[in-house]
């Protein structure tokens, strides 16, 4: 939620959530709040409140359904992104994802089950977690990276890598008029893609669409301005790489276009 804030340019100030279940177990409860106020602290974000429902035979012994929602604000004159300032020569910027993050999950679920690996086994990918603990691993905040970034005046626009993956999220924050072309080979996918990709055999284009690959976040930036951006960034703790720049979109060619996906290694 807060990043979907960020992308806007704006500052997220409260957060309230909403918790449900048939019968209330606290000791769950109070971890899922407290995993709320870690991420509401990790974006300098206030956790103000919330609604806590028990509601017998809605729902099943040890389930429970959550969900919440964010304010931000941002000066009128800040708001992203600028559309009419993004241009060919401008550079792409790419933030490095966690893992999966919060999307693909009816794939995943679909491998998993296919691998008939148990939730509590080791992850082929990641033998020092188990299976369940690595694929849920949190969703990377770039609130505090991002602002930081946003501050200078030089990111013409952020694009948040979710459902869709870098070739539909991307042509969010692009204006018609320009393209862009990734180079895959500028950061390399955590090991679960591989892993995920082996067990869905599905090919890379939909593997693309379906996940981030790797990138969480990306920046468009003028491109002088690019390697104090690579700075604050990785001040802000984030694995930031370039990736791409745009070009003119001349043709009915997709906008976005993701060439040495090779090197990833994997066979679809």
């Amino acid at each position: 939620v807060v990043n979907a804030l960020v992308v806007q340019g704006a500052e997220p100030l409260f957060f309230l959530d909403y918790f449900a279940s048939g019968a209330l177990d606290v000791s769950v409860a109070t971890s899922v709040v407290s995993g709320i106020a870690a991420g509401c602290s990790a974006s300098n974000c206030a956790l103000i409140g919330g609604e806590t429902a028990e509601m017998p035979g809605m729902y099943g012994p040890g389930h429970y359904d959550l969900a919440g929602f964010a304010v931000g604000a941002v000066e009128r004159s800040d708001i992203l992104p600028r559309l009419d300032d993004v241009a060919p020569g401008d550079v792409l910027i790419g933030l490095a994802s966690s893992g999966v993050h919060s999307n693909g999950f009816s794939l995943v679920r679909r491998v998993v089950e296919r691998a008939g690996v148990a939730w509590d086994a080791p992850a082929p990918f990641a033998p020092a977690s188990s299976l369940a603990d690595a694929l849920l691993t949190p969703t990377k905040l770039y609130v505090k990276s991002c602002l930081a970034a946003a501050k200078t005046g030089h990111v013409k626009a952020l694009a948040h890598i979710t459902g869709g993956g870098l070739p539909e999220n991307l042509p969010r924050v692009l204006p018609p008029a320009v393209r862009c072309t990734l180079d895959a080979t500028a950061w390399s996918p955590p090991p679960v893609f591989g892993w995920l990709a082996a067990g869905s055999k599905a090919d890379t284009p939909e593997l693309l669409r379906t996940f981030n690959c790797g990138i969480g976040m990306v920046l468009v930036a003028a491109a002088p301005h690019v390697e104090q951006l690579l700075g604050i960034l990785r001040a802000e703790g984030e694995e930031a790489a370039v990736i791409g720049k745009l070009e003119p979109h001349e043709d009915d060619g997709p906008q976005v276009v993701v060439v040495g996906t090779e090197a990833w290694g994997w066979a679809n």
